[in-house]
């Protein structure tokens, strides 16, 4: 009983803990009860009965079993997607590989050597080829170098190498730069050969299959002269001996070692290491493929160090003179049109560079200083000789702003410029200079013409008519002969542009360009027609007998002699008396035409001189009209300007430089030019006495810079305008003589009190220095 009492109490309080804990676990839910959002129904199952100890741990188990199935099935599905289309990827590449050699190199575009009409190259356009080499050609060092900077396990992999891609990058990282490529050369010959620029994973897949391919079907020497005969090296240069011609004017054959390094190290970044560029950058990389060749035992360090020490001569393509872009673009199409092959050419031109120079810089001085209180923006001109010659062209104020060219592009109303055809066919057709018509209104169905000034004149002769742009004359002579008569007349001397058969075309409604213009003009000036406005002498290419040479003369329809003078007559009086005033040039015969549309919107003047056919037009790109700019007024001007400085250079009697001494001036660490040659170019002001031609200095004779803002004024005055520097024969290598549109710049210096005159000073510079004193001006102004 005793026993049995115990048993039952210690059952009792085992009963009373457990309704203790039960208690309490209910009190612990009932708190969360009554905190707010809290569920009710939590406390209802927190009172039911728990199962069994030995029956719940199964069951938990399986639950967390089924639980993380689903993140393996997603891990698993996370890692078999990539993988899925990787290999669709890597399957689709394979299908669709490119066939080897699909890929024209861009070398195969034409490359230009462009000359001006003394045989001076001045630019040079497209991609060059040279020679494809053979493996007889390439010399050892040259291989070396490219495999030991490109791809050092070329000779043992079989087109893909993983270990070299660890390598190059593990250098790259580690040395701050690009030393080593990723790619093998076979991969970068496919690449340039089979497969597009792309990037993207696909063409890589493409890379490495096509790489593999070529392996196994080409020798490594055969892979890597078509690499090399492909390349890009910069500069215009396609493959390795266009690039040795380009640079160092040799084949790939005679390349010495430093050269040869150069050269290899162009491939990874041409246009930003081009020599004629970033002599230094290219210098620099020369060394980075020096030390790869030590690493690779393919040359010794002291083999290398004379390397380093020896100079570098380059052969730089001519710095083209900005303002003849306009004109090359002209005689690319004419190249193309008049020798349509595929090779190098070299095309000897028209243009007389010293009157291209003229030409830009009459333009520039006069629109910088009319342009922007007239409100005239934009200026072309012409120039030609009577054959049609193109000897100059302004296409625009800067090519690098706009390459549209307002000469030969550019389609505007002519105004009165179109009197030419009305008076010339009127003249063939029994009108003389001295036929009077009347001054008055005149109505031509719907069509009243006016005059510009608003009145009229009565009576008066065609050749006063002509020289005072009196509209109704020309319009009732036009309606007498025939707008169609007119029409011919204009085809005739080489107009090509829609001539509308309306009445108003009298006074040049239709839209021309100022070329066709100059070149009707030039026919009456020639006394044939039309006139064959061109710029290509001559084309030449890799054989002895020229693609293309110009007949010396040409076929053309006589003008009737005694229309031809009377409109000869005509026009030089629109000069002496008439509303071309401004063109007049002291002691020279000038005739001419001005023309001027509605609202000011255009202005013309096409004049000639014994010697030359000048077409000016003046106007905005947006068609909005000027401050009140007449083709009398800033075109004249211009042309007179031209025409004046033209005739004094050729009265001078100037020898231009001869092809020979016209070589390119020679990049940085060149030695300098002998005494008496030309450095010509588009300079960086350095101060007023002290110019920078493509990284070399020099100083103008007799002049003692300043800096701030009078540099600051010269360096405005100069922009993108080219000098030519040259050393007074028999002169050591010291301050040089510099000229800009023929005019000495130390004197235009001196006499704008741009800087004072030095020591050395010769009597004619000490002459404009004290022509700027006298003047206060420059920084005399400030020392009165």
């Amino acid at each position: 009983m005793g026993s049995a009492a115990r048993t039952g109490g210690r059952g009792a309080a085992g009963a009373a803990r457990a309704s203790g804990q039960a208690f309490t676990r209910l009190a612990g839910r009932l708190k969360s009860a009554r905190r707010p959002g809290a569920d009710i129904e939590a406390v209802s199952a927190a009172t039911a009965p728990a199962p069994s100890t030995a029956a719940a741990v199964p069951r938990a188990g399986r639950a967390g079993r089924l639980s993380r199935r689903p993140i393996l099935l997603a891990v698993l599905a996370l890692v078999a997607l990539p993988v899925t289309l990787l290999a669709g990827l890597v399957l689709y590449s394979f299908v669709t590989l490119p066939p080897l050699g699909g890929v024209v190199p861009e070398a195969g575009q034409r490359a230009l050597t462009v000359e001006a009409d003394d045989g001076r190259v001045f630019a040079t356009r497209g991609a060059f080829q040279g020679q494809k080499l053979v493996a007889a050609d390439l010399p050892p060092h040259m291989a070396q170098a490219i495999i030991s900077i490109e791809d050092r396990r070329f000779r043992s992999h079989w087109g893909v190498d993983p270990r070299g891609l660890l390598r190059a990058m593990w250098r790259n990282t580690s040395g701050g730069g690009v030393r080593e490529g990723g790619s093998t050369i076979t991969q970068q010959y496919v690449r340039l050969t089979s497969l597009t620029q792309e990037k993207t994973l696909r063409r890589k897949i493409q890379e490495a299959f096509l790489a593999l391919r070529v392996e196994a079907t080409m020798s490594k020497d055969d892979i890597l002269l078509g690499y090399l005969n492909t390349a890009y090296f910069g500069a215009g240069a396609y493959g390795l001996d266009a690039a040795a011609r380009r640079y160092f004017g040799k084949g790939a054959k005679a390349l010495t070692l430093p050269e040869a390094a150069m050269l290899a190290g162009l491939v990874r970044a041409p246009s930003q290491l081009a020599p004629t560029r970033n002599f230094g950058g290219a210098k620099e990389r020369a060394d980075v493929v020096l030390q790869t060749m030590v690493e690779t035992a393919a040359i010794t360090a002291a083999e290398a160090d004379k390397a380093r020490a020896q100079t570098i001569t380059l052969r730089t393509p001519p710095e083209t003179p900005p303002g003849t872009n306009y004109f090359l673009d002209m005689v690319s199409g004419e190249a193309k049109r008049l020798a349509d092959t595929t090779g190098d050419v070299t095309v000897r031109t028209t243009l007389n560079l010293d009157l291209q120079s003229l030409a830009e810089g009459v333009v520039a001085r006069r629109m910088d200083a009319e342009g922007a209180k007239k409100k005239a923006s934009q200026a072309a001109m012409v120039v030609m000789n009577k054959e049609g010659a193109v000897l100059a062209m302004v296409g625009g104020r800067d090519y690098e702003d706009s390459q549209f060219n307002r000469a030969t592009q550019a389609k505007r109303q002519a105004g009165s410029l179109f009197k030419l055809f009305v008076y010339l066919t009127a003249y063939e057709n029994g009108f003389s200079t001295e036929t009077v018509l009347v001054d008055r209104p005149v109505q031509i169905g719907d069509w009243e013409p006016q005059n510009s000034t608003g009145r009229f004149k009565g009576a008066m002769p065609l050749r006063s008519a002509f020289a005072q742009s009196v509209n109704t004359v020309a319009a009732q002579l036009a309606d007498e002969i025939g707008i169609q008569a007119v029409i011919a007349t204009a085809r005739r001397l080489g107009v090509a542009s829609e001539l509308p058969n309306v009445p108003s075309l009298a006074l040049g409604s239709a839209e021309v360009t100022l070329l066709e213009m100059t070149r009707a003009y030039a026919g009456v000036s020639a006394g044939a027609v039309p006139v064959d406005a061109h710029s290509v002498h001559a084309i030449r290419g890799g054989a002895p007998q020229p693609l293309y040479l110009r007949p010396e003369t040409r076929s053309g329809t006589a003008l009737p002699t005694e229309a031809r003078a009377m409109m000869l007559d005509s026009l030089q009086a629109v000069v002496d008396g008439g509303t071309g005033k401004g063109a007049r040039v002291s002691g020279m015969p000038v005739g001419g035409k001005t023309g001027t549309t509605q609202d000011y919107r255009d202005a013309w003047f096409v004049g000639m001189t014994p010697d030359l056919v000048v077409g000016v037009w003046v106007g905005n790109d947006d068609n909005s009209s000027m401050n009140r700019v007449g083709g009398g007024d800033i075109p004249a001007a211009l042309f007179r300007d031209f025409v004046q400085r033209a005739a004094a250079q050729m009265a001078r009697g100037r020898k231009r430089p001869s092809a020979a001494r016209a070589e390119p001036a020679p990049a940085r660490d060149v030695a300098p030019a002998a005494a008496g040659a030309a450095i010509r170019g588009v300079p960086e002001v350095v101060d007023t006495g002290t110019l920078a031609f493509r990284g070399r200095t020099v100083r103008l004779l007799g002049v003692d810079g300043e800096g701030g803002a009078l540099a600051r004024q010269l360096a405005r005055y100069l922009r993108r305008r080219e000098v030519a520097c040259t050393a007074a024969a028999g002169a050591e290598a010291g301050p040089l003589r510099c000229q800009i549109d023929g005019d000495d710049l130390a004197s235009l210096i001196l006499a704008a009190g741009g800087a004072r005159a030095s020591e050395d000073a010769p009597a004619d510079l000490l002459a404009a220095e004290e022509q700027a004193r006298s003047e206060r001006a420059g920084l005399w102004r400030r020392e009165r």
